[in-house]
């Protein structure tokens, strides 16, 4: 896995470098959520098991699968009608016990702040603890805010002081219900760092809920769509992304395969970026991150183009050659060719006319070929 870490691009997205001791092993490490329920609610028959470990777990799906619940259920704030919630060792939720939501050791960050007006930032954030105090106001940079009260604050603002006052009680999780969704963008790039620096210096789950594909782009170790009360697919969040069958669940321009790189060298005199992956060079307009600093890049499927042969005197910069590795139908009629470049995997989506035409079929070599412009970090 590669860590993150805040700043550096300038525009609010998640460098992803490496942190001190944040490492697959101490991810590894960390302790673990169970979740095996079962709740009937209205017309939502609610099924869910899933495994949580230490780093970012993001619930994705449509409005009304079920996402708050489960998350208010790990919390305590719902009871489930039967099944488990395991944190660790200790049993939260079974036919024999709830535990209160007090007693559960976690830490909720809702959609709007919650912070109490009458007090100052200083107050809201020890509040329920002063855990780490020093440390976690220099990560959220909230050291000038100390003074000031929630009127005084922008919407950005409040969200990390709730982050804040949520860390410092020294969570054993971090559940996370769309934090994000009542900021507009640059405040929500304001916010963002701050959460990827949180997930990558402390190691514990967070749950994080959302319906903005950007935020599991940037955010995401693991991935679980939920649908209609059932988990619909779950895993690392690049392999959730690489599989055409989960595109169903996303916007058309958002499916596509999530790969990591690391920014190799800008190109001044070609107003370029060039990027180092697992499959090679990639191209990237513009100056992009800076050097050594890795990111994520997301490449549509919409926007990849085969060949069986290494294409010349053609516009796309970016070229890279792979295997094919299966065909796959997808619920639009077009078919998902899931490709093996290297290390990454790739996938484009072609009509069945142009995948006859070309006669492609699994075990060829073939070239992955998309403009520098189609694609771009997240």
């Amino acid at each position: 896995m590669v860590g993150r870490g805040v700043g550096g691009a300038g525009d609010g997205r998640v460098n992803r470098v490496r942190v001190a001791g944040d490492t697959d092993d101490k991810k590894a490490g960390g302790m673990m959520l169970q979740v095996d329920i079962q709740a009937r609610i209205g017309e939502l028959d609610l099924d869910i098991q899933m495994d949580v470990p230490a780093g970012v777990t993001v619930l994705f799906g449509p409005s009304g699968a079920g996402k708050t619940t489960v998350t208010n259920a790990i919390a305590g704030l719902f009871r489930p009608d039967s099944g488990q919630i395991k944190l660790g060792d200790k049993v939260l939720f079974d036919g024999r016990q709830n535990v209160p939501p007090h007693h559960r050791l976690m830490g909720y960050v809702f959609q709007d702040a919650r912070l109490f007006p009458h007090y100052t930032v200083r107050q809201n954030l020890t509040y329920g603890g002063n855990h780490d105090f020093d440390q976690i106001v220099d990560v959220l940079g909230l050291g000038e805010l100390l003074a000031r009260r929630p009127a005084g604050l922008s919407g950005g603002e409040k969200q990390r002081v709730a982050l804040g006052r949520a860390l410092m009680s020294n969570p054993k999780l971090l559940l996370m219900d769309e934090p994000l969704a009542a900021l507009d963008g640059p405040r929500k790039s304001e916010v963002l760092p701050f959460i990827a620096e949180i997930a990558a210096t402390r190691n514990l789950p967070v749950i994080y809920v959302t319906h903005a594909m950007a935020e599991v782009t940037q955010l995401a170790d693991q991935l679980v769509l939920i649908d209609n009360g059932k988990v619909a697919h779950k895993g690392p969040v690049i392999d959730v992304l690489a599989d055409p069958i989960a595109a169903k669940y996303f916007a058309k321009r958002d499916a596509g395969a999530l790969i990591e790189c690391v920014v190799e060298r800008h190109d001044i005199d070609e107003g370029i970026t060039v990027l180092a992956s697992g499959a090679g060079p990639i191209l990237l307009p513009g100056q992009v991150g800076r050097v050594g600093v890795g990111l994520r890049l997301l490449i549509p499927a919409q926007d990849v183009m085969l060949s069986k042969t290494a294409l010349q005197g053609q516009s796309a910069l970016n070229m890279i050659e792979a295997v094919i590795d299966d065909i796959k139908s997808l619920p639009n009629g077009n078919l998902a060719v899931i490709l093996q470049a290297k290390e990454l995997p790739i996938w484009a989506e072609l009509t069945p006319l142009s995948v006859r035409k070309l006669g492609f079929e699994a075990g060829q070599n073939v070239f992955a070929i998309f403009k520098a412009t189609a694609v771009g970090p997240v």
